[in-house]
């Protein structure tokens, strides 16, 4: 029991934060080319449980039975938002599920990952409490795929915008056809993936295992 004076706010934006963090670490993991159709918005991790090079910390860390650091972090609106209309109908779409699906079908035109490495969590959420779940969990665990290695989540620009630079996850991990179209970086996939290396064990590695900050208690988001 904490000594802290002040009195614990279960309003408060942190401590709401919290609330969707352990409701989404605490949900079940489903391999990632596996999952089931289902309706509704929210958040969703991406682990990587495999042997990839880049990744071989990271992967050290995952199992399909032990879940503990996400390679990605993400969310999904529901259908209508930029519009401004999040009404139950909306909100009875599959954003969250095609999000997810869209993601397993990035993963499979890599030519160096296997799909079967990957597993996810996922909760369905009411849409305004989306953007403070995903900034608690990118801030708590983050996840190479967000802070440093951009790009998986990139849509095929189309034609008229390949003229924009590739990014670094479609050069560590060639596949998407769309891709190829996009300007040269200037960087090879052996740079990319000694850089990946030396961010995931100076700084995903230290952020997941340091011990957790507590407030009388809770904002508890380790393994």
């Amino acid at each position: 029991m904490s000594g802290s004076s002040h009195p614990f706010d279960p309003l408060n934006k942190k401590n709401l934060a919290e609330s969707i963090g352990q409701a989404i670490l605490s949900s079940s993991p489903v391999r990632l080319d596996q999952l089931e159709r289902f309706n509704g918005a929210g958040l969703y991790l991406i682990y990587y449980c495999g042997t990839f090079d880049a990744y071989a910390d990271l992967g050290a860390l995952n199992s399909p039975q032990k879940l503990v650091c996400p390679i990605y972090v993400g969310k999904a609106d529901p259908q209508g938002k930029r519009k401004g209309v999040t009404d139950e109908l909306s909100a009875k779409g599959t954003p969250l599920y095609s999000r997810l699906t869209k993601h397993a079908g990035s993963i499979k035109e890599a030519t160096n990952l296997q799909i079967e490495d990957f597993f996810c969590k996922y909760l369905v959420v009411e849409d305004i409490w989306i953007p403070l779940g995903e900034a608690l969990l990118i801030s708590k665990f983050m996840p190479v795929w967000n802070r440093y290695l951009d790009g998986f989540g990139n849509n095929d620009p189309g034609r008229g915008r390949y003229g924009q630079v590739r990014s670094r996850w479609d050069v560590l991990h060639p596949g998407r056809e769309w891709a190829t179209r996009c300007k040269d970086r200037g960087e090879t996939l052996e740079q990319v993936a000694h850089d990946v290396k030396f961010h995931i064990k100076h700084s995903v590695i230290p952020a997941v295992l340091q011990p957790p900050e507590t407030e009388q208690g809770v904002l508890n988001l380790g393994s």
